[in-house]
Formats: C-alpha cells, structure tokens, sequence
C-alpha cells in the first residue's frame, strides 16, 4: 500500500517541486507570452502560475492548464522575460528578374501598414535581406521589430503583412512565383 501510495503522489510532488521552482528562479511570470516545444505546440500568455499547474490562455482565449513539470523540463520560449519588444523574422519570394529595389520599396511599405511594427524607433527599423537563391524565386527575409502587444500576437502579425505584401506586391506588378516543373 505505502509503495502505491509514493508512486500515485510521485506526479504531485513532481509538479509541486517544479512549481516551486518557476516561482523562486523568475523564468517565467504572469503575463509573459510562452511558447511550448511539445507535441502540442501550446502558445499564449501566462496567466496563473501556481504550485501544482499553470494556467495559459492561448491566442484562441482558451485557458490551459499545465503542469508545471512539463514546464520545467520541456524546452520553452519566453518570449517577453528580459524584452517587451522582439524581432519577426517573415520569409517570403519574387520571381527572378524582379527589381530588387522596387521589391524593398513595397516591402518596407506593407511593413508600414501593419498594426504593432515599430517602424520609427533607431536600430529597430524593418529590414528586408535577400536571403537564398531559390529553386523558383529570390527568396528574402523581412525582418520586423514589434510592440509586446504584436509579440502576444505572432500569426496576426504576419498574416497581417504578407496580406499587405500581396496587395502592394500585385499593384507593382511583381510577380509571386511558383514551382515551374518540366
């Protein structure tokens, strides 16, 4: 009964042990915005953090609850603990023969369009890099620098910008590529 007994509470302890942890290390606190390397890939801003479990509320406004074991021992992101700002990096293509400038002149501009993007702050600028010579296009990287309020909202922030991108990428006429295959 006693071996039962310590193997059912070894969970409990666990948990309890690695919630003390998290509130005596201050890795992690309320309103911090975590993103978890599980199988569930649970994304959102840390709400309660108490001594068996933590509560998250994701992008969804769905509460999780999760153990704080899985907090301690799982890889995880925290993406607002030193940093209320952080940098997105949103990759995207052109058809070779696009002039590069004109590419950046729309990019730049689609990057203005975008709510949360810190567009007027020295050294946290928006920046365009060609990255690679693709198979199919000239691949580049846009590189925007957001508020907290836009690092608590990653997919808003590029949905929100390839839809500009498109739109001013097509009033240009540049052309998004797309595998040609023989």
């Amino acid at each position: 009964l006693s071996v039962g007994i310590g193997f059912g509470l070894q969970a409990v302890v666990n948990n309890f042990v690695s919630g003390l942890i998290l509130l005596l290390e201050g890795s992690l606190r309320v309103g911090d915005y975590i993103e978890l390397q599980s199988e569930t890939g649970l994304a959102g801003v840390v709400r309660e953090i108490n001594t068996r479990a933590t509560v998250v509320n994701t992008n969804d406004n769905v509460d999780v609850v999760v153990p704080n074991s899985e907090l301690v021992t799982t890889r995880l992101t925290n993406w607002t603990l030193r940093e209320s700002i952080a940098r997105m990096r949103i990759p995207f293509g052109v058809a070779y023969g696009s002039d590069k400038e004109k590419v950046k002149e729309v990019a730049m501009a689609a990057a203005g369009d975008v709510e949360y993007v810190l567009n007027n702050v020295p050294g946290r600028r928006p920046q365009l890099r060609l990255y690679n010579f693709g198979d199919s296009a000239l691949e580049f990287h846009m590189l925007l620098w957001v508020s907290r309020a836009g690092v608590r909202r990653p997919h808003r922030i590029r949905c929100h910008f390839l839809w500009a991108l498109e739109t001013r990428l097509l009033e240009a006429g540049i052309e998004i590529p797309f595998p040609q295959r023989d």
